[in-house]
């Protein structure tokens, strides 16, 4: 499990960090004590920060994550972390980024806790009032106008954060004015959510995402596919496709055939036949045949022409 803990000075994110170490064995990554654990170790990324400091210089940004990066390989993160002071704007969290995927790992939530920053300001004056009255020695930080100036700080540099992780769908807000007992128990209730919203995409089997009955072939099944149809004929078909096509002439019944209404043909128009003359002897033998009218009966003047 890996997280980061988002709220402005006096939220009481070391308190719910401890608490998180205590009930998860998560491992708490506080940049300052990285940095002094690096300078101690006299290791590469430790000399130059080291080189850095004394002459007054911020670390940068590349360094810091580079420490980071090398506390994470460490063997008591593997099981988890908490990052304290870390990222503190958005440019380091871009960096952290990169350097997470590097690793194959990502940031399994991002916790916000929700302040009042006048109440913030009025607890530390009670604070500070009953430290007194017990004759105690004061905090560093119990100071309100050093508060102030955190505060100012936090909401240029740090509070962009929000919108960022929010962006990824990583970030979720807690009220951090409930009292601790409640802060802890809503953080607890975000953190079982998360783990319920990722356990469905890793169990998930590719048996469940079947779409059909298809299937795709295994190499040994598509080599002695390719055996088979190399020793087949050109042409021939497989047995599958032979059976398909049965199986589909038996269930599906051929529908009767329409057949197509023809025209009645128009009979051709014939012309009608062109009267031939007879020849001249079919004439005259007709002629012979005809009985002679009543003018022949009358003697016929024969006359020469002279």
């Amino acid at each position: 499990m890996r997280l980061i803990l988002l709220g402005p000075p006096g939220a009481g994110k070391g308190t719910q960090a401890q608490r998180l170490v205590a009930t998860h064995g998560l491992v708490q990554l506080s940049t300052g004590d990285m940095l002094r654990a690096a300078v101690n170790a006299g290791t590469p990324v430790g000399l130059r920060a080291k080189e850095l400091m004394a002459r007054g210089e911020l670390v940068p940004d590349d360094v810091v994550v580079a420490i980071v990066s090398d506390r994470i390989d460490e063997p008591d993160a593997h099981k988890g972390f908490i990052l304290d002071g870390f990222p503190r704007t958005v440019p380091q969290a871009h960096a952290l980024d990169r350097m997470l995927r590097e690793k194959g790992l990502k940031l399994d939530a991002v916790i916000e806790l929700k302040v009042d920053e006048g109440i913030l300001l009025k607890r530390i004056e009670r604070r500070i009032a009953e430290t007194k009255a017990r004759g105690e020695a004061l905090r560093a930080d119990d100071d309100p106008q050093v508060l102030h100036r955190r505060l100012l700080a936090y909401r240029d540099q740090t509070a962009p954060l929000a919108t960022y992780y929010q962006l990824q769908s990583v970030l979720r807000s807690v009220d951090g004015m409930a009292p601790i007992p409640d802060v802890s128990n809503a953080i607890d209730r975000v953190l079982k959510a998360r783990s319920g919203e990722r356990a469905p995409a890793e169990k998930a089997s590719p048996q469940a995402e079947k779409p059909g009955k298809t299937s795709v072939p295994t190499p040994a099944r598509q080599s002695a596919t390719g055996k088979a149809a190399a020793s087949r004929p050109a042409g021939a078909k497989t047995p599958a496709v032979a059976a398909a096509k049965a199986r589909a002439k038996t269930k599906a019944p051929k529908a009767p055939a329409k057949t197509p209404k023809t025209k009645a043909k128009a009979k051709p128009k014939t012309k009608p036949k062109a009267k031939t003359k007879a020849p001249k002897s079919a004439r005259r033998a007709s002629a012979a045949r005809k009985p002679p009218s009543r003018k022949s009966n009358r003697p016929r003047r024969l006359t020469k022409r002279h």
